[in-house]
């Protein structure tokens, strides 16, 4: 079985990257109580054209926990407001999801 990376990318106007920053690290995370979760990272990356990039990249243990965690109580929880987020954003968020085929730990 493969472990599964689900990221999530964003563009974010420079004039609310910190409003941006905010709700993601002040919010209640749920994820940790979900079985298949291996590990979260919120990431920034350049600006460019005023837009500042961010992403969330979270692992899990396999394609059918990420599914698993989608149905969850807790994604529902997790996600309650996500629309409010959006007016922070230009465009919507844009989903990849990999499947993991080498893993080269530390």
């Amino acid at each position: 079985m493969h472990q599964y990376i689900a990221m999530n990318r964003f563009k974010v106007a420079q004039d609310n990257a910190e409003a941006f920053e905010k709700r993601w690290l002040d919010r209640e995370v749920l994820l940790k109580t979900v079985p298949g979760f291996v590990s979260f990272q919120f990431l920034k990356g350049p600006t460019q054209d005023g837009l500042t990039l961010y992403a969330s990249h979270t692992v899990w243990d396999s394609h059918d926990a990420f599914v698993g965690w989608t149905q969850s109580e807790q994604f529902r929880q997790a996600h309650t407001g996500a629309g409010q987020g959006r007016t922070l954003m230009v465009g919507s968020p844009g989903f990849e999801g990999f499947l993991v085929l080498q893993n080269i730990p530390a």
